[in-house]
């Protein structure tokens, strides 16, 4: 394996997680076996501007938020078990960022008003208030980064 330094990874992370078109979130079913599948990477500025201050602000710099409804087979796995991974890439430069840790269903009513965008009613019908909508915090506890033929995994 080829040494990065710790700046070089927390920026090229950054760069990645901030203009990755998508995600793609894995949990794991009832026997254990991964499911995965493609999500909005809300942290994407260009996709997202709305959210940009209040990444860039937190005090975790690879928080990951997932918007999703309640009734989703993502909740349902992550209540049953809440390890998981989300996955971005940028396949022009063979750059990939892993991140995993527990998830977390989100129940702070002023972090899902934050994190809201009135176009979502056609997901959620009922608005900010539709009880179908949830968010999934992950606060990673490892991470994985490719870029090219290097790769580096630390403990967060």
């Amino acid at each position: 394996m080829i040494a990065f330094s710790l700046d070089e990874i927390r920026k090229d992370c950054s760069e990645l997680m901030d203009h990755a078109r998508s995600a793609v979130l894995t949990t794991l079913d009832s026997d254990g076996f991964p499911i995965s599948r493609g999500i909005f990477n809300l942290r994407n500025s260009d996709q997202f501007p709305e959210f940009r201050k209040f990444f860039q602000e937190h005090k975790n710099p690879f928080l990951i938020l997932i918007s999703t409804n309640e009734c989703s087979t993502k909740v349902t796995h992550i209540k049953k078990d809440p390890r998981i991974n989300v996955y971005f890439c940028d396949d022009e430069d063979f750059k990939g960022l892993m991140l995993g840790g527990q998830a977390e269903i989100v129940q702070d009513e002023n972090l899902k008003k934050e994190i809201w965008l009135d176009w979502w009613v056609k997901y959620y019908p009922k608005g900010i208030n539709d009880p179908d909508y949830c968010l999934i915090r992950l606060n990673p506890k490892k991470l994985r980064f490719y870029h090219k033929l290097k790769q580096v995994t630390l403990d967060l």
